[in-house]
Order: structure tokens, then sequence, then C-alpha cells
């Protein structure tokens, strides 16, 4: 298969063909079609497979192509050419370099069919090489690149970047991202991070969420960056040509959508629990946030994060790897490191600083004062809630406990029992555990290390006069959860299996 091909020659096509030898030495995956002599003797010089020709006649064009470089001088011979180009290409990258002294109109031309577009006046050779991916052995932060080049490739050997743009650009309408309900940094990061990459191809996107954003620093976050995300109540489905999922992977799991509801786009870092569907599906458990992901995305197509994108993106990874402690990939600090450069710290002081609520110090004094331990397991019943992040919050603290590696703590609010648990140094998964305890009853998923449930009250409501709610609960769900912990399922020592995303 070729996976990139160079149409017309000039300076900047030299230059990233030798910039490519430099770094990974004779490529036979690379095919430049030009019909300048000079160009062909140049190329052909240099072991690349050169063919003589109209670099704008697709009669010539290999059977496929992930990557298209357009790097003619000539702005009209770079419009033909990148038209030809996505008419035989549907799903490549198109990076098109617009010549010497273009247009309005060729400039506009251009831009209608390629993915980046390189001006003459302001790119530079290392621009063009982040765009398409041959940056040599640098990843995002000038690390090494293998696993991200790995990563961004499916198992055809399709570019998944490639492959996100053409799924985008193939929607006959504006695109709705959800997150999962009751968001947390990473999905809104992720949300608005994606939204930033359709709207470099002209799609519309709306990010949403179902719920609340409740925690004190998720509210913080949304408020000193002034994050437009519209709650899931004020969107009419009927007004999207498309439904992409971040930071989860099913509709109707988790979020406000309704079950089975026709996905297009799913990018994730949780286990998925059974199939995914979708046009275009990317999960990745072996990275540490969904934030990573979509800031790889971001490297790949040469899109700079704003102040308060970036920022996000880095509390995301932040939030969901603890600091680089808990389920951390090399991508998760790569990605950091580069989105460092653009972030604001002192945003992020502000954020990570906020001021506690007295519900959560009341659910954190019940978690304790109530906790069940039972060797190294920790279980806590703190009652009726009025914020259902607290739980979140109490289940980290109540992993300080000496001895303690594993704990669960659990209320209700609105005919609805929400628990929280948590994982540091254990062997069993947290995600599984409450999946066999909740989810004949309920709903429950996340990961080894921290996941949630939500089960319905529905008869336990109906407690009589000799009974209290809060003991009815806490008999019922500490009875499951007990139960399934003297089952548990351990932690996996190598990736999850691969699921279906037919």
């Amino acid at each position: 298969m070729t996976r990139r091909l160079l149409l017309g020659c000039s300076a900047v096509g030299n230059a990233l063909v030798e910039h490519a030898r430099d770094e990974r030495g004779e490529r036979d995956d690379l095919v430049a079609i030009t019909d300048d002599t000079g160009w062909v003797s140049t190329l052909r010089d240099r072991n690349v497979a050169t063919v003589e020709a109209d670099p704008s006649d697709p009669e010539t064009y290999p059977d496929s192509a992930a990557v298209v470089l357009i790097a003619s001088d000539d702005p009209e011979r770079n419009v033909a050419a990148a038209r030809a180009a996505r008419a035989a290409y549907p799903d490549a990258m198109i990076v098109a370099h617009l010549g010497t002294t273009p247009t309005d109109e060729q400039r506009a031309a251009v831009a209608a069919v390629a993915d980046r577009v390189v001006d003459p006046v302001e790119a530079v050779a290392d621009r063009v090489f982040e765009a398409v991916g041959l940056d040599g052995e640098r990843g995002p932060a000038g690390g090494s690149a293998a696993g991200a080049e790995a990563s961004l490739t499916d198992e055809g050997g399709r570019e998944k970047p490639a492959r996100l743009l053409a799924t985008l650009r193939g929607l006959s309408g504006p695109l709705l991202i959800v997150a999962h309900d009751n968001p947390d940094p990473d999905a809104i990061a992720s949300a608005l991070g994606l939204a930033r990459i359709a709207a470099s191809i002209g799609v519309d996107a709306d990010a949403c969420y179902g719920g609340e954003i409740a925690h004190q620093e998720n509210r913080a976050l949304v408020n000193l960056l002034d994050i437009g995300l519209r709650p899931f109540d004020d969107i009419d489905l009927d007004e999207y040509a498309g439904i992409a999922l971040v930071d989860h992977s099913r509709a109707g799991i988790n979020d406000s959508l309704p079950e089975d509801y026709p996905v297009d786009v799913v990018v994730d870092h949780h286990p998925p629990r059974g199939p995914v569907a979708g046009s275009f599906v990317d999960i990745r458990p072996a990275v540490g946030a969904t934030s990573t992901l979509i800031a790889e995305y971001l490297s790949r197509y040469g899109i700079a994060p704003d102040r308060e994108l970036a920022t996000a993106l880095l509390y995301g990874i932040r939030i969901d790897t603890k600091d680089f402690t808990r389920a951390t990939a090399i991508d998760d600090f790569e990605a950091a490191a580069d989105l460092l450069a653009h972030a604001d710290e002192s945003t992020l002081e502000r954020v990570e600083s906020p001021s506690v609520s007295p519900e959560t110090l009341r659910v954190l004094a019940a978690a304790i004062e109530n906790r069940d331990v039972r060797g190294s397991v920790a279980a806590s019943c703190v009652g009726e809630i009025t914020d259902r992040d607290a739980l979140a919050q109490a289940a980290e603290r109540l992993l300080d406990l000496d001895g303690v590696t594993v704990t669960f703590v659990y209320g209700y609010i609105d005919d609805v029992i929400y628990g929280s648990a948590r994982a540091r140094g254990a062997d069993l998964d947290a995600g599984e555990l409450l999946r066999d305890a909740l989810d004949p009853v309920g709903s429950a998923g996340g990961h080894a290390a921290m996941a949630g449930a939500q089960v319905p009250l529905g008869i336990l409501s109906e407690v009589s006069k000799s009974e209290s709610l809060p003991d009815v609960v806490e008999a019922f769900v500490a009875g499951r959860f007990f139960e399934a912990l003297d089952d548990a399922p351990v932690q996996p020592t190598g990736l999850p299996a691969e699921f279906s995303t037919d």
C-alpha cells in the first residue's frame, strides 16, 4: 500500500523528502508524481519512486494513499491536484501547499478539499512534517514518536487522523458531541477539542452533557475558562447530522442519548464492555485520558490549541492520571508536555484550589464514620445526598486510610442510588467489581482504578415505619458489593481484548 504520495514538487516538497530520508532512512512507501524534469532527476537520485507525469492526472496515481502532499509552486496546478486527489482518495489526509502568490479564489478552492493548507508566507518545512506525521523520531513534545505512530494507525494500516476527518467531512450537517453524564474534566476538555477539530474543516459542532457539573473543581474549570458546554436538555437531536461520543463509548450508557442511538464517532480510553458501534472508533485503554488522544489529533493536524483548550486538555490529563501517578502511558506525558507551552498555569492553580462545599465535607465525614472495612476494602453508605459528585471525592480520600487499597462510597438522591469506587495498589479491577455487583440491578462501569454505579431505588424506598431508608440501602448495596468481592476479578496484565467496532 502506498501510504504517502507527493504531487508536484518544489522547495517544500524537496525539503520533506530530504527530512524523511535523514530521519528514517530510505522509504518504500513514498511515491512522487511531477512533470518537472529537474525535480524528477533530483528525487530519483535520492531513491524516491518518482513518476514523470502530470500531478493533477488521476490516471497516474497509485491505487491507494493515506497521506497526500500537494507541493507545486504553481497555485492553479495545486488546486487541480488537490481536487483530483480528493476524488481519488476520499479518506486520505490531504495537506496542500498553496504555491507562490495564490489568489483568494485559489486559496478558497484548495481549502475546500484539503485537510490542512500550508501558507507559503508563514509555513516552514517543520510545520509540514508535523502535519503529515513525518517528523522523524520526534513526538508531540520532542520525545519518541514510535508509540504515537502505532496508536494513530489502525489494524489495516490506515491512519486514524485521515479517517476521522473523512468521517466528519462526510456528515451532511452539524455534529453533536456528547460527553458522559455529570462530566469530569477529561470529558469536558475532550468534547471541546473534538469540536475544534471539526471546526478546522468547516464542520459546525456543539458539545453537550447530561446531568450536572457538580464537582467544585469542574465548576471552576468551566467558569474560569468560560467553556460553552450545552445541557443535553436544551438539545434537539433532529438538528444534527452526526453524533460523537467522548470519554465513553456507547449511546444510552452513562449519557442522555436514547440507548443504541446511531453514533458516528467514538473517542475514549475506557475499556469497552462489548461491541462499540460507530463509523470511526478510537478506543485506547492503555492511555490514561481521552484528552491525550484529542491532543494527539490536534498535533497531527497541526492545530495549535488556544489557551482555554490547552488548559482544559492538560487538566483533563492530570485529573484522570492523578497527576501521572495512575494508569499513565508515555503518550500522556508527551501530550501534557506539548500542551504545557500553550496552557495558562495560573488558571490551573485557581481550578485546583476551589472552595469546598459544606455538603462535600458532610459526605466525607459520614463516609469515615460509617465505613465498613473488610481486609483492605472499605465501603461506606452516606445516606441521602444533595451533591452526587461528593461521593467521588470521599472515595478518593478514604484511600488515605492505613491498609485500605479499595474504597466504595454510595448514597441516594432523587430515587437513585449512586456509588463511586477507587482502587490504588490493589490486584482487583474496580470497574469489573462494580459491574458484577450492581450492573444486574442498575448500571455500572469504569476501569481498574476508578468506577461508578447507579441503581434505581425502586421498591427499596417503600420501607416500613420500623426501618430507615439508609439502613435498607446499606443492607442491599453492601450485600451485593461484598458478595461480588468474594470472587472479584483481578486487573488485567495486558491490554483488554479487542471488541468489534462494526
